[in-house]
């Protein structure tokens, strides 16, 4: 078994996995400087873009391709090389589709699509530089608006606006901007698997309330399953699964995707905002909290080697948490501890400032004394 990687920066997630199930690995990288390029048995240092990663692809004879790709300004020509290699060469590739990644990637199509398909969102309207005074009449001192553009991610051009004078700045900077109403609540993630027409959806994850100062979920503190005050969560998750199902069904997800949502208190109804096509910031979580590793399920896709129901029987309820650390001092920051075991049951990743410890345990209970013994959290933080 041969399978080439695209981009070397999520190998090392994935490398001790490939040496396990005896899969040859090449990775194709476009940063001759990238970390994890040895890990691989061979890379190569390409040109930016889907052209030579999909020369190796075909040179190499490879019998399946998994896009190592955490952003999404590359996913549409992923997906326009994934149309060409499994229709002309038979090599699968564990990526969206030409229509999927087009939506996902497109903020204003993800919301067409949602109120397309009934799934609810939060109210949104098109605003340009020469109209933006009609954002005045929307009463937003009381009511704020999140404006976004139609790409980006990690919260760019994203911005909490309530009051006239936050309206100009921002359109200052950008010309036209998607409004969106300010829900105050819960963020959720949850993500998803889909190949081969079987969707199994795993589990709904708390990454914290919204904030007016925009701040990013990797930044706050993360716990799985979804647990909400007041809220009967266990028809909630099951709620969260379905939507989560839906949307993967109806956009013909192939791979994974992160489904982004906000939980409106005011009205117990589960808000989508995003849909990421792609591996995602929660797959430590996830993995913590249902024992599935995203990345080695990939894989799986490609290698021939996945069977939803097989998959959904392998799922384990435990619980997850994951804190930011900054700088932790170990020796574990790498591929050889990125598996959870009984005998390792926490992981630590991300660069030097920007650390995270995720740790899974059978109870939040068991996950804060292991998180209490490591010396990242206070008593009764959480």
């Amino acid at each position: 078994m041969k399978i080439l990687f695209i981009g070397a920066r999520l190998f090392d997630d994935v490398a001790i996995y490939t040496k396990k199930n005896s899969i040859k690995s090449i990775i194709s990288e476009s940063d001759p400087n990238s970390s994890n390029l040895e890990l691989a048995d061979s890379y190569y240092v390409v040109s930016r873009g889907m052209k030579e990663p999909m020369e190796i692809a075909i040179k190499e004879d490879v019998d399946g391709v998994v896009p190592l790709i955490g952003i999404d300004k590359p996913l549409v020509e992923v997906a326009i090389m994934k149309e060409t290699l499994e229709n002309d060469y038979g090599i699968p590739v564990a990526a969206a589709g030409v229509g999927a990644a087009s939506i996902c990637a497109n903020k204003y199509k993800t919301k067409q699509f949602l109120v397309k398909n009934s799934i609810k969102t939060p109210e949104y309207f098109k605003v340009t530089r020469e109209d933006y005074n009609i954002l005045d009449k929307q009463n937003i001192n009381k009511n704020p608006l999140v404006l976004k553009q139609d790409e980006g991610q990690g919260g760019s051009g994203i911005n909490i606006i309530s009051s006239i004078g936050k309206i100009r700045e921002y359109f200052r900077e950008y010309e036209t901007a998607l409004a969106e109403k300010f829900i105050e609540g819960p963020e959720v993630s949850i993500e998803i698997l889909r190949w081969k027409g079987k969707s199994v959806p795993l589990v709904p994850v708390y990454k914290g309330e919204t904030t007016f100062e925009g701040i990013h979920p990797l930044k706050k503190i993360k716990k799985a399953p979804l647990e909400i005050e007041g809220v009967n969560n266990k028809n909630n998750n099951k709620q969260i699964q379905k939507i989560a199902v839906k949307i993967a069904d109806s956009i013909g997800l192939e791979g994974t995707a992160d489904i982004d949502i906000i939980f409106n208190p005011d009205t117990n109804e589960n808000n989508v905002i995003e849909i990421n096509a792609r591996p995602s910031g929660t797959r430590y979580i996830t993995y913590a909290a249902t024992n599935v590793n995203i990345m080695h399920e990939l894989i799986n896709m490609v290698s021939g080697q996945w069977n939803a129901l097989k998959l959904k029987n392998k799922i384990r309820k435990c619980s997850g948490i994951e804190i930011p650390v900054g700088n932790y001092p170990s020796n574990k920051n790498s591929y050889l501890y990125r598996e959870i075991s009984n005998i390792n049951p926490w992981i630590i990743h991300g660069p030097p400032h920007h650390q995270r410890i995720t740790i899974q345990g059978e109870t939040i209970a068991k996950t804060v004394e292991i998180a209490e013994k490591l010396k990242i959290l206070e008593k009764n933080s959480i």
